[in-house]
């Protein structure tokens, strides 16, 4: 098994296509199928299904199951190569949900990337951020989904209050009842398991949103298209909302009896280094502390 057969892995399992690996690779469509061939009898399954004259190959059972372990081999990778870049201790290992990813952590990194710190920072789910700190490939990560992991601490970071974000000028008013919603006209995300037992309550499980996403970067996109997706709303904790109605012009409205305010917890592993995590931290309490649509839970 060897680095260059893992990336190719993945690119044929992202792109679904041979040749498509190849051309993003710039290998041969030979090179890739004998990498995955090698990589398929050193573990001694098939991971895609080929099929004669079929474009796109589809991953198997043991396919998908060997993403993960792939995906967690190229952080190793790269971790190994970082040990002779640079002095490991002074390099901090984060990670956090996507929805912190476009307006809150750039500022924090910018204030933790002092003369003689290094970062490396990846977006994952919170159930991924958990397995990755138990097993010490991460040190640090923000995640908003609360879990049990016996080598994980998990600490409140800050708490944010959930509100309708809506396309501008509707004739609303200041406070929305959650019942006088169209679901027809949601742009739906699944913030935390709390957030969808409120959403379960309230609206019917047969409804259809406008559309159900899993990406921030996406709802930003969708209400940029105001002048067909006007009538759109969303609920979205402050510390998302507050950015966008700013940068988009949209509406902040509070919902009456809406969910229970979405809580980020950061974990901690049992390998993290303490002195470049705490002035982590301090960083991202500082930056809390600007902000008047979170509260730090901090100390």
């Amino acid at each position: 098994m060897t680095q260059q057969g893992i990336e190719i892995f993945l690119a044929v399992a992202s792109l679904e296509s041979v040749s498509a690996a190849a051309q993003a690779l710039y290998i041969t469509q030979p090179a890739v199928s004998r990498h995955l061939r090698a990589l398929e009898e050193d573990l001694g399954c098939p991971l895609f299904h080929r099929g004669r004259g079929q474009r796109r190959v589809e991953l198997t059972d043991q396919g998908r199951d060997f993403i993960q372990v792939a995906e967690k081999w190229r952080v190793l990778w790269q971790e190994t190569r970082e040990v002779a870049a640079q002095d490991q201790r002074q390099l901090l290992r984060a990670a956090s949900v996507g929805s912190l990813v476009s307006d809150l952590l750039p500022p924090v990194f910018r204030d933790f990337l002092a003369p003689g710190r290094a970062l490396t920072f990846h977006s994952y789910h919170s159930r991924e951020a958990y397995d990755y700190v138990a097993q010490g490939l991460v040190d640090l990560a923000l995640i908003s989904d609360h879990m049990y992991n016996p080598q994980v601490e998990t600490v409140p970071a800050f708490r944010s209050a959930m509100v309708l974000l809506t396309g501008p000028g509707l004739p609303w008013p200041e406070r929305v009842v959650p019942a006088e919603l169209d679901p027809a006209k949601e742009l739906r995300l699944p913030w935390n398991p709390e957030y969808d037992l409120w959403h379960s309550f309230w609206f019917s499980t047969a409804s259809s949103p406008r559309a159900v996403l899993d990406q921030m970067s996406l709802l930003e996109e969708f209400f940029g298209w105001q002048d067909s997706w006007w009538d759109s709303w969303a609920i979205a904790p402050a510390v998302v909302a507050v950015p966008m109605s700013r940068k988009l012009g949209l509406t902040i409205r509070t919902l009456e009896n809406g969910p229970p305010d979405e809580i980020i917890y950061y974990l901690l592993g049992p390998r993290r280094k303490e002195e470049l995590t705490r002035i982590f931290l301090d960083c991202l309490d500082r930056e809390l502390r600007r902000r008047p649509e979170v509260v730090s839970l901090m100390g």
